[in-house]
């Protein structure tokens, strides 16, 4: 059986500041610290030596992988391309600055080309195809138990390219997923079948 779980970081300044995230690079607030310890104590109790971590390299997420490369005597491999979606001139803005701004995309129609009005901003197809770039290389590496570090927008894209969802069925596709949650995937021996396991486990949070 293959295994992956994927994390995403827990609370950080920008999310009790109200900013925008993205690329913004914020940091784990002293609440995410301490969840960042409990989701690695969670991992060290499923995952056997020989697995492989790897992690966005914004520094909410790079704090994440550290202190679960700490508990599991793991070294991160550092992709750029699990980071958050880019909001370009958005970024670390407060978000009534943002909503000000921001263009929604449209109910139907053209969605993963959208323009959001927010310059140096991706598309979503242009994220989309960033983060399973990403996913590509680490389904390439041998180990069967990995462990990938992202963002809450992020994983979605890094379970839909794991039940191999092309990108032009991601126009509405959204996985909820909670700060500092661990979302289980599978790949069982027999059937070779690409399962979401477990989705948005929380509990190791209030343990």
């Amino acid at each position: 059986m293959k295994e992956i779980f994927v994390v995403t970081h827990p609370e950080a300044t920008h999310h009790v500041e109200g900013r925008v995230g993205g690329w913004f690079d914020s940091e784990l607030t002293g609440r995410g610290v301490e969840q960042a310890q409990r989701i690695a104590a969670a991992l060290a109790k499923r995952v056997q030596p020989g697995a492989a971590l790897y992690s966005s390299d914004l520094r909410r997420t790079a704090q994440t992988a550290a202190a679960i490369g700490a508990q599991l005597e793991l070294e991160p491999v550092w992709l750029t391309e699990l980071r958050e979606k880019t909001y370009g001139a958005g970024e670390g803005k407060h978000d009534a600055w943002f909503r000000e701004r921001f263009v929604p995309p449209p109910p139907d129609g053209e969605r993963m080309d959208h323009d959001e009005g927010l310059e140096g901003a991706e598309t979503k197809l242009q994220w989309a195809r960033r983060v399973y770039a990403g996913v590509e290389k680490i389904l390439s590496d041998s180990p069967r138990q990995k462990i990938i570090v992202t963002h809450g927008g992020s994983a979605t894209l890094v379970i839909a390219r794991w039940i191999e969802m092309p990108l032009d069925a991601l126009t509405h596709a959204s996985f909820k997923v909670d700060s500092g949650s661990i979302t289980r995937l599978v790949e069982d021996d027999y059937f070779h079948n690409h399962t979401v396991a477990h989705l948005n486990d929380t509990t190791h949070l209030s343990s």
